[in-house]
C-alpha cells in the first residue's frame, strides 16, 4: 500500500530553490565555450602564421623548416586544447542543466553519440583521452626541435618515442571501455521520500 507523506510548502519551495540553484553550473559552461573559441582561434593563427612562413621563404633552411612545422603541431595542440574544452562544457550542460535536444534530432545515430556524455565518469573518460593527446601533440612539438648530441640525449629521446607510443596504446584501449561505459543504461535515483510511500 502506498502512503503518501504530507509535505508543507516551504519545504517543496525549499526544494524547488535547491533544484534551480544547479543553474549556477552554465557560467562554467559559457566560459568553457568562450575557451574553446579563443584556443581555436590562437590555433589557427599559429597554422596560418606557419604557413605564410614557408611561402615567404620557399627553400629555406632546414631549421627554419623545422620551426615552421613544429609551429604548426603548436596550433594543433590549441585545437586539441579546445576540443576538451568543448567537451567539458557540453557534458556540464548535460550532466546537470539539461539534455542537448537538438543532438537527438535526425536518425543518425553517429550524429546522436558525438559529444554524449552520460555519466560523471564517461566526462571523466573523454576528458583524460584528449588530454592525454593534447600532451602527445606537446611532447612531438618538443621533439621536432630536440637535438641529438650524446649517447644519453639519444637515449632520452627513445624513452620519450616509447612513452608515446604507450599513451597511445592506452587512448586507444580505454576508447573501449568508455563505449560500454555510455552504453550502459542510467539508472534514476528514487528519492528517500518515494521510498518510505512504498511499504
Amino acid at each position: 500500500m502506498i502512503r503518501f507523506v504530507p509535505t508543507t510548502l516551504l519545504e517543496r519551495r525549499f526544494e524547488r530553490m535547491i533544484w534551480r540553484f544547479r543553474l549556477i553550473s552554465i557560467v562554467p559552461v559559457l566560459l568553457s565555450l568562450l575557451g574553446s573559441i579563443g584556443c581555436f582561434a590562437i590555433g589557427a593563427s599559429e597554422v596560418l602564421s606557419a604557413f605564410w612562413r614557408l611561402l615567404s621563404h620557399p627553400i629555406g633552411s632546414s631549421s627554419l623548416q623545422a620551426k615552421s612545422i613544429a609551429q604548426m603541431v603548436g596550433g594543433v595542440d590549441y585545437f586539441v586544447i579546445g576540443i576538451a574544452l568543448l567537451i567539458f562544457g557540453y557534458g556540464i550542460y548535460e550532466l546537470v542543466i539539461s539534455d542537448l535536444d537538438p543532438r537527438h534530432e535526425g536518425d543518425d545515430e553517429q550524429h546522436a553519440n558525438l559529444l554524449s556524455v552520460s555519466s560523471l565518469e564517461s566526462l571523466k573518460h573523454n576528458l583524460t583521452n584528449v588530454i592525454v593527446v593534447a600532451l602527445i601533440v606537446s611532447a612531438f612539438k618538443k621533439m621536432i626541435d630536440f637535438e641529438v648530441n650524446n649517447s644519453l640525449e639519444l637515449l632520452a629521446l627513445c624513452g620519450c618515442v616509447a612513452m608515446l607510443a604507450l599513451s597511445a596504446w592506452l587512448i586507444v584501449r580505454s576508447h573501449s571501455e568508455t563505449e560500454s561505459i555510455q552504453s550502459r543504461p542510467s539508472r534514476k535515483r528514487r528519492s528517500p521520500r518515494l521510498a518510505m510511500r512504498r511499504r
